[in-house]
């Protein structure tokens, strides 16, 4: 037998960002706690370094490498990209807040690198062995990161059940990934793919297969049914790592279910897209409805979370390439709306004091009219108001299932929409037309953190008013 070596410059980004966490895990050991911040701005540097990697090897065709299990391509690096700097924003907005509760360590940094890792996996994987490994890497990272308060029951009782579940999850979806394997005799996506479409004889066993990688790609997305960790995991987890499991993670799940899906069971879109058209029916009503009724900030912006997943799953089941680019659009600009929700429970907390409930916004225009217009801005934003640029996502997954002929979907999707919009305005009614408490306390937070929120939360309203770059790097990274 011969041996060809594997080109490595398509994981460069990959290698880079595992041993600089090893490195910095050895490191940690030997720094004081005062000397803590190293490791913060070893992080740091680790995802901008990544980043330069990631956009100097960008290239428009498709190269893959390692036996054909990992794929470099447009798609895949845009999504890194915004992995890396939605994790800088985390790790940025999070070190004044785990300072105060005596958890600025280097494990939250060394896990979140190593989640960084098993999403940038996930992301290029074009194997089903590739797809599972990214999988668990990060689901490991962020099972520990729900734990790292130690002390807090809460937060260990939200670790148990996010373990409990996401082991169920990735049982189910890995007895579907067997079941396709005995069926296809391949773990290539590209093989598998082209096995399916003419596979008649064993429609049964693959339509077996499907629901369970179904069931394990809606668990990761947090879609209705299966959503029943993500409101206990977000409130009972520290905000600083519900900050994290927010953001970039959303984006690893959107590329696990393209790879799937699109890539390795295109020949079954028609049964694929039935199952979505349900799940995203659910969420959208579930996620909606029931966070009417939700006082904890964090619980609410939870099942937020689960009805964007309705309206992301719109654009995929579509089954177009504009359908495909509208629901990648969508993630993003999901992830920059969540960084920025998350992030001002953040600003607002402090030392013995969590702001995660609405009540503890309430009269912020009077405390600091600056960031209750941000938070105004990111409100709206996910509501879909005009001219903010959560509108316009919603509108392009819209179109897109317009498009596909799905328009009874579609105005579903904006009957929710304007329920869902009750929810965010609530927010903004307790911020401007609620006095303050006697006594509350001003925003008092470091000058990094507040610059860059506000930033975040300008890029949302100037994105907004010109959504069109942004889209056409989406529709560019699928064409």
């Amino acid at each position: 037998m011969s041996f060809s070596m594997p080109d490595f410059m398509p994981a460069l980004p990959e290698m880079f960002l595992l041993g600089m966490a090893c490195f910095i895990l050895l490191l940690d050991l030997f720094l004081s706690e005062r000397s803590r911040i190293v490791t913060y701005l070893l992080a740091q540097s680790t995802l901008l370094g990544a980043l330069l990697l990631t956009v100097s090897l960008y290239e428009d065709g498709r190269a893959l490498t390692f036996s054909d299990t990992f794929i470099s391509d447009p798609m895949g690096s845009v999504l890194k990209m915004v992995i890396y700097l939605a994790t800088f924003l985390v790790f940025l907005y999070a070190k004044d807040y785990l300072r105060a509760r005596n958890m600025f360590k280097g494990e939250f940094y060394i896990l979140g690198l190593l989640g960084v890792l098993g999403m940038n996996v996930l992301v290029s994987a074009h194997s089903l062995l590739t797809i599972y490994l990214g999988l668990e890497l990060l689901s490991l990272s962020m099972y520990a990161m729900v734990a790292l308060q130690r002390d807090s029951l809460q937060a260990s009782e939200a670790a148990m059940k996010y373990f409990v579940l996401g082991a169920m999850a990735s049982a189910m979806l890995l007895y579907g990934m067997s079941m396709l394997y005995g069926v296809t005799g391949s773990l290539d996506l590209g093989q598998i793919n082209s096995s399916t479409a003419a596979m008649e004889d064993n429609f049964m066993l693959l339509a077996f297969a499907l629901v369970f990688i179904v069931i394990g790609v809606a668990f990761k997305l947090g879609a209705v049914p299966f959503h029943m960790w993500l409101p206990d995991v977000y409130h009972g987890a520290p905000t600083a790592v519900t900050l994290y499991l927010s953001s970039a993670p959303k984006l690893a799940a959107f590329a696990m279910m393209m790879r799937l899906l699109v890539d390795g069971l295109g020949g079954l879109q028609e049964q694929w897209e039935g199952m979505l058209i349900l799940l995203t029916v659910l969420s959208l009503a579930a996620g909606n409805i029931i966070a009417i009724a939700q006082t904890n900030l964090k619980r609410m912006l939870a099942y937020s979370a689960i009805s964007h997943v309705g309206f992301l799953l719109l654009g995929v089941l579509s089954g177009t390439q504009a359908g495909y680019a509208a629901a990648m659009f969508y993630a993003i600009v999901y992830v920059l709306m969540g960084l920025g929700g998350f992030g001002m429970v953040v600003l607002m907390s402090r030392a013995g004091f969590e702001a995660d409930s609405i009540e503890d916004f309430r009269g912020l225009n009077e405390r600091s009219p600056w960031f209750a217009l941000m938070m105004l801005i990111l409100m709206f934003s996910m509501a879909g108001v005009p001219p903010f640029l959560g509108f316009w996502s919603k509108l392009a997954v819209i179109q897109a299932a317009v498009g596909a002929d799905l328009v009874w979907l579609a105005a579903v999707a904006v009957v929710f929409s304007v329920i869902g919009a009750f929810y965010y305005l609530r927010v903004v009614k307790v911020m401007y037309f609620d006095k303050a408490e006697a006594g509350a306390s001003t925003v008092s937070a470091a000058l990094d953190l507040r610059v860059v929120l506000s930033a975040n939360s300008l890029a949302v309203l100037g994105l907004g008013l010109f959504p069109g770059s942004l889209l056409a790097l989406c529709v560019a990274a699928l064409a």
